[in-house]
């Protein structure tokens, strides 16, 4: 029995027409809503099952003899025999099981790795539309180019979306042999890219490419297309003139395979993706002067109130009667109340929440943002509505052109564009519901093709924060007796860099990798499974790195991952703790965790923390693992609260404004 979804939906004949291929959701009425959602839990259970996936390996398995006979130059002919059998019929699952045999040997043969089972069951899953779960280190690069391949050989542009430039061009540069033996073209998508440079990557036939490069391409697109006429006349132009492109990047959103899908897809959709324009109000940096001023001398609690967890700050009336008494004397735009009081607070925003080498770090006297869930620098990014220039100010940076909205769109909205969505991961089931509700994606969890050896090791809490820096150098200072590989997580630019001179103090020799040094991470991640070696890194170890051990490593007990601090979501922590005991390896993981941290200090009450306190001058660990549980859980409901109302606003804009001629 197949899955409702069948492989076979989504044929060549059926999207090859359109102009800007991408699918455009339809708004039900208020009574279909409430239907959708009342079957929605039955509907994603029914989605998630695999009935015939063993099968298909077995089919799959079944076709190798075929194939093993072939010479590597013949592997491009028998691809271009499938390829013309899958535009005239479709993703058809006898033509599919042909293409995974065909694309298992050759990966064997030129890459010298051989598809596992459980990666073609997890390959199944993806080119049906599900999110496939598979545990760390189960070899999720190589699985994706079976469905990869086999959409690309019925002529479907494949965008394979990863988390960060290293991850889009290692990919790009190891899977790259497989794709042209086969006669793929194969493009990747990095920051810095020219338009035609960009071009080109999306014409070829499989394209790596991040996240946020991939929207923002995709929103100038959608400036062009409302700067053009109609779609009628566009398809008129194209075909009169072949090889034009109307400027255009992206051929449109025929299929993605979303990496770490929920890292991009759940974590990162709080917040909407915007392109700016350039302001051009004179004298902006004295206002931001004068606000910053003005702030330093309102009062927290009295004249202004800070919501740390949702990060906003807002004017008291108490506040606003000084905000406007400290201001008389400067006019101009300082008369308005709605304006004065949206510098301000945006001045204490930049004071008290936007902390240098935490949400940002200086490098070349510009502000540079730091991405909170991969811990990378955003280059070329910035803060609307004037924050970014606040805080540019606030450090002594030169001022930038302040940025005005010219088009904006959140993940929520995008993704749910592509004809066919898919994405694997190692974390997944907690937000299956979540997935399925804005995606319409299922989650099915692909089997672990050795037994997991992995030993978790009991939290640890501190009540300060001196007392757990102090803990973890002890305990790397054990580990590097042992002659063990350590990798540290921290949070921040910042928390890596304590660390760092904590362990140089000690006398410990080791390797940072944060905002700073990423210029050196495929040397710190390749050498981060040596003997003895101690790596500090914050999250841009956390996904996508794999760390392989030296020798006599395994024999030691493997890489021991030493947390430093629980993250916002439970998922992000569990990526990190996959860096060890990946492929059947031996591995370990601790957190060390202070009641100092930032999620309790957010999401705890002051009550709690006494509490936890008091128990540990007894010595008893439970009520403070409890607490840290409960924070954590309480930023996570919070970000659910906070996606959903992006999504919301979506809702609104995609009734609002239509496609032809209107950018979002």
């Amino acid at each position: 029995m197949m899955c409702p979804q069948s492989t076979s939906a989504l044929l060549p004949e059926v999207v090859h027409g359109a102009v800007y291929p991408e699918r455009v959701l339809p708004t039900l009425p208020w009574l279909d809503a409430c239907a959708q959602r009342a079957v929605g839990p039955i509907a994603r259970r029914w989605r998630s099952r695999l009935w015939a996936g063993h099968e298909f390996v077995e089919r799959v398995s079944g076709l190798a003899f075929t194939y093993e006979c072939l010479k590597e130059t013949e592997f491009q002919p028998a691809a271009e025999t499938l390829r013309a059998a899958l535009v005239k019929q479709g993703l058809t699952d006898p033509l599919v099981a042909e293409v995974f045999a065909l694309v298992r040997e050759a990966a064997a043969r030129l890459l010298r790795q051989r598809h596992f089972d459980v990666q073609v069951l997890g390959g199944y899953a993806l080119l049906q539309g599900l999110v496939a779960e598979m545990q760390t280190g189960e070899g999720k690069t190589l699985t994706a180019t079976l469905p990869a391949c086999a959409a690309a050989l019925a002529g479907l542009p494949v965008h394979i979306v990863t988390v960060n430039d290293y991850l889009a061009s290692r990919d790009a540069e190891l899977m790259g042999p497989l794709y042209r033996a086969l006669g793929l073209s194969v493009g990747v998508i990095v920051h810095g890219l020219t338009p035609e440079a960009r071009r080109q990557a999306y014409a070829c036939d499989v394209t790596y490419c991040t996240n946020k490069e991939l929207v923002f391409d995709y929103l100038k697109d959608r400036l062009a297309i409302g700067r053009q006429s109609t779609q009628i006349q566009r398809r008129l132009r194209r075909v009169s003139s072949p090889g034009q492109t109307d400027g255009l990047l992206l051929r449109g959103l025929y299929y993605a395979i979303v990496d770490e899908a929920d890292s991009v897809l759940v974590d990162e959709a709080r917040t909407p993706l915007i392109i700016a324009g350039r302001g051009n109000d004179a004298d902006e940096r004295l206002v931001y002067e004068q606000a910053l001023a003005v702030a330093r001398q309102l009062r927290l609690g009295r004249e202004a109130r800070m919501d740390v967890r949702s990060r906003h700050v807002t004017l008291t009336e108490a506040g606003s009667v000084r905000a406007t008494e400290l201001t008389q004397g400067f006019g101009g735009m300082w008369r308005g109340r709605g304006r004065r009081e949206h510098l301000i607070e945006q001045a204490l925003s930049a004071l008290h929440l936007f902390e240098r080498d935490t949400q940002y770090v200086v490098q070349d006297a510009k502000v540079q943002i730091v991405d909170e869930y991969t811990g990378r620098v955003m280059a070329d990014r910035s803060w609307e509505r004037g924050l970014h220039q606040m805080v540019e100010v606030k450090e002594s940076c030169p001022l930038s052109e302040r940025q005005d909205t010219l088009a904006r769109i959140s993940y929520q909205r995008f993704f749910r564009r592509y004809l066919r969505l898919s994405g694997m991961t190692g974390t997944a089931r907690e937000v299956a519901g979540e997935l399925w509700s804005v995606y319409r994606l299922g989650v099915v969890t692909i089997p672990a093709h050795r037994p997991m050896q992995r030993v978790g090791l009991q939290d640890r809490v501190f009540a300060t924060s001196e007392a757990r820096w102090a803990a973890v150098v002890q305990s790397v200072a054990r580990l590097h007796g042992q002659r063990r590989p350590v990798l540290i997580g921290t949070r921040s630019v910042a928390a890596s860099e304590r660390v760092s001179r904590l362990l140089f103090a000690a006398g410990l020799p080791h390797r940072v990798l944060n905002a700073r040094q990423d210029r050196e991470e495929a040397e710190i991640v390749a050498q981060a499974g040596e003997p003895e070696q101690i790596t500090v890194a914050t999250n841009m170890a956390g996904r996508g790195t794999d760390i392989h051990l030296g020798a006599g490593v395994a024999e030691r007990g493997g890489l021991h991952v030493l947390a430093t601090e629980r993250h916002d979501a439970g998922r992000v922590d569990r990526q990190l703790f996959g860096r060890c005991g990946r492929q059947g390896n031996p591995g370990s993981y601790q957190v060390l965790l202070s009641l100092e941290d930032d999620v309790v200090a957010a999401h705890a009450t002051r009550f709690g923390r006494w509490c936890a306190t008091q128990a540990l001058r007894w010595g008893w660990q439970a009520p403070s693992r409890w607490l840290m549980r409960r924070a954590q859980r309480a930023a996570e409901r919070l970000h659910a609260r906070m996606r959903r109302a992006v999504l919301k606003v979506d809702d609104q804009l995609e009734s609002a404004l239509a496609f032809a001629g209107r950018t979002e």
